[in-house]
Order: structure tokens, then C-alpha cells, then sequence
């Protein structure tokens, strides 16, 4: 599909320029993908340059790739400048980088894993948010769409701190948007169990009975999550600011669907 086209149904990004973090797979990937489709120029990031410049050969024009930890400031800073000194502008900002070092009961944490879990998940969004404000969107307007979960909507044994993580993600989302607007929206996304490395403890070993868990019959993919991340940063979304979109096959519903057995991890 040229990068001038949108899938059909959809609306068109021709002419934006969006930085996707953590996006050399999964979820990240498949929202530098949705933009891409929908005519967007689409810088990505991964810890590895050559992973990041891999995935976006893997996705082919209008995509490239640069090296930049979620928490390097430097490296951030660097990729913003690049991404605006290149194409002249960055309209969206997908903050998507994430990790779960600390499984397990919240009490039995050390503060090592504590602290990488939220300067990647909580830190790493208002570090990028506001060198693209301040480089760009401040002044001509943009969207930033945060990877949240539906565990920072809900409690489940062995993943607490990750969950306490993405529900502070949600609130600083609501306060960002606040602070923010009306030149730029600021909206999340809540996936429930995806088929990601990030998540594979969830649902490899026991697929069947996730998805018979879920509503809509089948666990999630990361595509399901790039549409939505694409909707919130387009004009469609345009009177959408401080909210968190649930896209979870209706697993909240559910309940225990996201586990409290021990063998159950993210």
C-alpha cells in the first residue's frame, strides 16, 4: 500500500510525522504500522539501533529506525531533534516502551526492579512528551497516545507493580491532557492480553482458556491495538483528550481473566 493511501474506512495521517517508542515489535510495531498505512511518516525506536533500523525496513517506506532507551535522555532528545530537523515537524507521539522486571507479591519487590519498571513505564512518557512539546507540538499542536493496560484498571496476583505502573500511566495521561490542551491531546490505550513477548506468560501455555474467557472468543493481537492507537492520534479522535480507550475483547468484563495463579505472569 503507498504511504499516500489509507486502508479503506479510514481517515488520513498523509503529511503527519509520528515517533513510536519501543516499537521494534508488538504492539509498538503494529502502531508504527497503522500510522504508516494511513500516510504518516513514521520514526520508531528500540534499545538497538539495528533492531530498530530492522523493524523498519520490515515495514518499508515512510518508516525508519533510531536507537534510543525509552530513558536516556540524550538519546531521547537526540531522536526528537533528528525526527523534526528531517521531516520539519512531529505531530504524534506514541510513548510505548514498557517492561515488567518485578514478578511477584508487591512486598517482595527490591527497589532496583521498582524503579526500572516506573522510569520506563511512568517516566520515559513525560520525559518524550515533553521534548516533543517543547520541540514541536506546543507551539503547533499534536497528539500523544500512551500505551497503558488493562491491569492499571484492575488487580491480579504476581503483576502488582506493573499494574500500579500503568494505573499511574492512566492518571498522568488525565493530567498531561489537562496541562496540555488545547494545543495537544493526550490519550491512552488499555490493551487486555495481547499475543506480545511482553505478555507470553499470560496466554502462552494456556491460549485456550484465555480466550474462552474473553467475550469476543480470542486473546488480542497487536494490530488490534495499533488501529486504536492510530484512531486516538488522528482527527477522528479530535474532541478526545484525558481518556483511556479499553481495547480487551471485553476481558474487564470477564473478570479473572487476567489471572491470579502463580503461573501467570506478563
Amino acid at each position: 500500500m503507498s504511504t499516500a493511501e489509507s486502508p479503506a474506512g479510514t481517515e488520513s495521517l498523509a503529511g503527519k510525522v509520528a515517533v513510536v517508542t519501543g516499537a521494534s515489535r508488538g504492539i509498538g510495531l503494529a502502531a508504527a504500522g497503522a500510522l504508516r498505512d494511513r500516510g504518516a511518516q513514521v520514526v520508531i525506536t528500540s534499545r538497538s539501533e539495528d533492531r530498530a533500523k530492522e523493524a523498519a525496513r520490515e515495514l518499508g517506506a515512510g518508516v525508519t529506525g533510531f536507537g534510543a532507551h525509552a530513558t536516556d535522555e540524550d538519546a531521547a532528545r537526540a531522536c526528537v531533534e533528528h525526527t523534526v530537523a528531517t521531516h520539519g515537524r512531529l505531530d504524534i507521539l506514541v510513548n510505548n516502551a514498557g517492561t515488567n522486571p518485578a514478578y511477584g507479591p508487591v512486598i517482595d519487590q527490591d527497589h532496583a526492579r521498582f524503579a526500572k519498571t516506573m522510569d520506563v513505564n511512568l517516566w520515559a512518557p513525560i520525559l518524550w512528551t515533553s521534548l516533543a512539546v517543547k520541540a514541536w507540538m506546543g507551539e503547533h499542536g499534536g497528539a500523544v497516545v500512551n500505551t497503558a493496560s488493562i491491569g492499571g484498571l484492575s488487580v491480579a496476583q504476581d503483576v502488582g507493580i506493573y499494574h500500579v505502573s500503568k494505573a499511574a500511566l492512566i492518571h498522568l495521561t488525565k493530567q498531561l491532557a489537562l496541562e496540555l490542551g488545547p494545543k495537544v491531546r493526550v490519550n491512552a490505550v488499555a490493551p487486555g492480553i495481547v499475543r506480545t513477548r511482553l505478555a507470553e506468560a499470560l496466554w502462552q501455555e494456556h491460549e485456550a482458556r484465555v480466550a474462552g474467557a474473553t467475550p469476543l472468543g480470542r486473546i488480542g493481537e497487536p494490530v488490534d491495538i495499533g488501529e486504536a492507537v492510530a484512531f486516538l492520534a488522528g482527527d477522528g479522535a479530535r474532541w478526545i483528550t484525558g481518556e483511556t480507550l479499553v481495547v480487551d475483547g471485553g476481558q474487564l468484563l470477564a473478570g479473572g481473566v487476567l489471572g491470579n495463579s502463580p503461573e501467570q505472569g506478563s
